[in-house]
């Protein structure tokens, strides 16, 4: 894991990564509507070097710009089922509860992101939005639609985040593999749904051993990766894990010192208030 360092220089030198969230209609048990994100993705940022921000359910695409514009990364995070009007298709009737907040959210900001060659990292639902955005499409559910032995809902099933459940085999010729040190990797896993026909402009570079899709990349982007598991859970014990996060971070720096300009023009300062 990553030494600590002095907190106010690690905070003067840190991108800001923005992290989507879900609409949780009954939050611990609240029966007060939240958007909410399980915190180890935050503390993944964190402890690779950024600062976490989260980014609300905006329903203006100019509030959500203004975010946006602030920011030096994006981390598309594990969540409900992407609706499938986003890729050309009607409902399965496997399909789980989708997000209709969060698809506009992340379908409106990953286009930006795209343009402006942000770094952007997915995880889990982040892999499969990420690929519809760019154009690809999804198996809507895995169990109904597609032949395999394997439970890809293992680790949640055992209530057990970082269960490795199987393993993927990794292109040799991918970020990915550079990442990872091995061809093959064992990895957690939550989903029901997987890419399917992948996007123009990325290609798969993961697999499970019965052919559904673990990872995609672009190598031409600054940083452009994601997986079908779920590093956040991971980057305690696995070293791969804490690679992906801290050279996403790395490279959301050096975006962040490229704009610093931009910063600079939009800072305020906030007096501060003294006793007497």
């Amino acid at each position: 894991m990553p030494l600590k360092t002095n907190g106010m220089n690690r905070a003067m030198g840190a991108p800001i990564i923005g992290i989507s969230t879900i609409d949780d209609h009954d939050a611990a048990g609240m029966h007060a509507p939240r958007f909410s994100l399980n915190q180890s993705y935050a503390k993944a940022v964190e402890a690779a070097g950024g600062i976490p921000i989260l980014i609300p359910q905006i329903e203006e695409a100019e509030s959500l710009r203004r975010i946006y514009e602030m920011l030096d990364g994006i981390l598309l995070p594990g969540g409900l089922d992407i609706h499938p009007k986003y890729y050309g298709q009607e409902p399965h009737p496997a399909l789980d509860p989708t997000d209709l907040g969060l698809d506009f959210v992340e379908t409106t900001i990953i286009p930006w992101a795209l343009e402006d060659d942000m770094p952007v990292m997915g995880i889990c639902r982040g892999e499969q939005v990420l690929n519809v955005v760019m154009g690809g499409t999804l198996i809507q559910d895995i169990y109904t639609q597609y032949s395999t032995t394997i439970d890809h809902r293992e680790s949640f099933k055992r209530r057990i985040r970082d269960f490795l459940a199987h393993d993927i085999a990794i292109d040799p010729d991918s970020r990915l593999r550079t990442l990872a040190g091995e061809d093959r990797i064992w990895v957690n896993t939550s989903h029901h749904q997987a890419v399917d026909r992948v996007a123009p402009g990325l290609r798969a570079t993961a697999w499970s051993p019965d052919g559904i899709v673990e990872g995609v990349e672009a190598p031409e982007r600054r940083f452009l990766m994601a997986v079908q598991c779920h590093p956040e859970e991971m980057w305690r014990k696995h070293a791969w894990a804490r690679k992906m996060f801290k050279t996403f971070v790395d490279t959301s720096a050096e975006v962040m010192q490229s704009q610093a300009h931009r910063r600079t023009a939009t800072v305020h300062t906030v007096p501060v208030m003294r006793s007497a």
